[in-house]
């Protein structure tokens, strides 16, 4: 689902988890110099695309070019939204189309704003190319994008030694596999994964304040393209917070966040985010010998202080601005219900689950209809189960 972020949060205890821009005085689709602007820009991406280095220069400011020449790109395509004019220079507003080659099946899209200058002989050049206002930057916007490519996997950094790049390669390259094990293999079975040189690179790429990321390990995110078909997602890493979890902690971040990826298809809005970020740590923590007190130590310290939670987590317990371990707690929560699932009725039947909720039209009515039709119970019956198996399991 466009635009909705999934994320791994760990916390002091341990491991636990398109507008176009208007203004006034904008050019007018009669105002020659937006044709102009959306020529040169046609010459620039044709440049970059062919790996011109003289004729990309020719255009304006080569600082992308420099910082993208190692990025593998099926397309590129500037659409002009807006001219405005100041004087002899100008600013263009533009929606920014691209595809990573062998790894997005739909454009991300990307507002941005370029600011113009005039040569004497009339002509445009690029002398800026900026996110938008309020529009999250872009890898390059950071600095010069170093390359890593795995098995399953593509890896871009900046600011990070190859070496770094290359160990989260290999993790999201055994994401992949141990996904597609339990999901299936109905997804295009490859990840992008973005290292940034900081937490505050990280909430620059995600248009946020960095602080809200800060126990944050990682987040994916969607792009939608124009295209309708399945979106771009794009795995962001948290550094400071990712370094600070041990070799077990790292993969299952990665086969978390590769979860998100390969289930986005059937993530709508009607899947409630107990249910997704559930299923993605029931995902990561297949295989692993860590028992449910230990993956959920927060909620374990509660029931064993005779609090067992009355009613499965609201999308709002899982906010990043939320207290954290209540944050932990609603994770933890979420992966206790569908590890329930999968003991109780089967992992094909948590699977076509998730399937159903997602298929359902509206958030309303989506769990009840799916529990009736794959579970056989109510959401009743189906809380009372679960409060039970919490107590089982952390008591």
């Amino acid at each position: 689902m466009a635009g909705r972020r999934r994320a791994w949060w760990i916390g002091a205890v341990g491991l636990a988890l398109l507008l176009p821009l208007t203004g006034c005085g904008g050019g007018t689709s009669s105002d020659p110099a937006r044709a102009e602007v959306q020529l040169l820009l046609d010459r620039r991406s044709a440049a970059l695309l062919g790996h011109d280095e003289g004729a990309y220069a020719a255009t304006g400011t080569r600082t992308e070019y420099d910082r993208l020449r190692a990025l593998p790109l099926a397309s590129w395509h500037y659409q002009v939204t807006t001219v405005r004019r100041t004087g002899s220079d100008a600013t263009a507003d533009a929606e920014l189309s691209y595809r990573v080659a062998g790894y997005d099946t739909a454009p991300v899209d990307a507002r941005r704003t370029l600011t113009l200058g005039r040569a004497a002989d009339g002509s445009w050049y690029v002398a800026a190319d900026e996110p938008a206002e309020q529009a999250g930057q872009q890898l390059w916007d950071q600095g010069g994008v170093t390359v890593v490519q795995g098995a399953h996997s593509l890896v871009l950094g900046t600011d990070r030694p190859v070496a770094d790049l290359r160990a989260y390669a290999a993790l999201a390259d055994r994401a992949v596999p141990a996904v597609s094990r339990a999901w299936g293999a109905d997804w295009a079975r490859r990840v992008v994964v973005l290292v940034p040189g900081s937490l505050a690179g990280m909430g620059g790429l995600l248009g946020s304040p960095a602080a809200n990321y800060r126990g944050i390990a990682a987040v994916t995110t969607g792009e939608a393209g124009g295209s309708g078909q399945a979106p771009a997602d794009r795995v962001v890493i948290n550094p400071d917070a990712y370094a600070a979890l041990g070799d077990l902690g790292k993969q299952v971040v990665l086969t978390h966040e590769t979860t998100h990826v390969a289930t986005r298809a059937h993530t709508t809005a009607a899947t409630p985010l107990w249910l997704s970020e559930g299923y993605a740590d029931w995902i990561g923590y297949l295989g692993t010998d860590r028992t449910p007190t230990e993956v959920a130590p927060e909620l374990t310290g509660a029931v064993q202080a005779g609090h067992v939670p009355t009613a499965l987590p609201t999308d709002k317990d899982f906010g990043f601005t939320s207290e954290p371990t209540e944050l932990a707690r609603a994770y933890e929560s979420g992966w206790l219900a569908c590890r329930m699932i999968a003991d109780h009725w089967g992992t094909a039947r948590l699977d076509a689950f998730y399937r159903a909720v997602g298929a359902h039209p509206q958030r309303a009515g989506a769990v009840e209809s799916a529990l009736k039709e794959q579970l056989g119970t109510t959401p009743e019956a189906f809380t009372a189960q679960w409060r039970a198996y919490v107590g089982a399991q952390l008591g």
